[in-house]
């Protein structure tokens, strides 16, 4: 999902909490698996801009509260979140304090305590437009490969065309107030099947950008 940078981020708060069930719409249906959305019992994890990890508290009863907020912590669970934690290249930090660990250990830890309730849907709000380049290339990897073995859906609010591209099946362009789909871009196999990372050195990378590009120009120029 990418957003005309004249959209404002009302608009965009508005969207996902309508799709989490936090907001009911004026109008239409949210379905998942083909059931009506209605408030947060559907498991839609969200993974924001901020890690949001709670400072007083360990990387381990970090990534286990939303399993305890939906009564589905115990010994099984637990084991699968610690287990996830190692697999994110974070073994051994469970009882450190988000202090410290760097923003892109924090953020993968952030992506651990999401994925550890087994949501159905993610939903990805420019997750990693507050890190440096390095550490937001290898987390985008790292984020598309898990989500990929996992088999889960997510949606990405991102101003990053780049980004967009190389993380996406389909990157959907939103109109400026009042937000609307104003075009959606289906990404070609080549790209789909490869690493973000090699998506953004791919051939076929530079002429969807373009592309995208020139109708996002066209929205905040208002010319076709």
């Amino acid at each position: 999902m990418l957003p005309s940078s004249a959209l404002a981020a009302v608009e965009k708060t508005t969207l996902l909490s309508i799709i989490a069930g936090l907001i009911k719409p004026t109008q239409g249906t949210v379905l998942l698996e083909n059931k009506r959305i209605t408030g947060l019992k559907n498991q839609i994890g969200y993974m924001l801009q901020q890690d949001y990890l709670f400072p007083w508290k360990t990387i381990e009863e970090n990534i286990l509260i939303g399993l305890k907020l939906s009564k589905q912590l115990n010994e099984q669970t637990k084991k699968a979140a610690i287990d996830l934690l190692n697999q994110m290249g974070l073994s051994g930090i469970e009882t450190q304090l988000p202090k410290q660990l760097s923003g892109g250990m924090r953020q993968r830890a952030a992506l651990v305590r999401t994925l550890a309730t087994e949501p159905k849907l993610l939903m990805l709000d420019e997750p990693f437009s507050a890190l440096d380049y390095q550490t937001k290339l290898k987390l985008e990897d790292l984020v598309s490969n898990t989500l990929d073995s996992f088999g889960k859906t997510a949606i990405l609010v991102t101003h990053d065309i780049g980004e967009a591209i190389a993380m996406s099946d389909r990157v959907v362009l939103f109109s400026p107030s009042p937000g609307k789909i104003h075009k959606v871009f289906e990404m070609p196999d080549e790209l789909r099947n490869v690493s973000p990372f090699n998506a953004r050195n791919h051939e076929a990378f530079s002429s969807i950008f373009q592309k995208i590009w020139k109708e996002l120009d066209s929205l905040e120029t208002g010319k076709k």
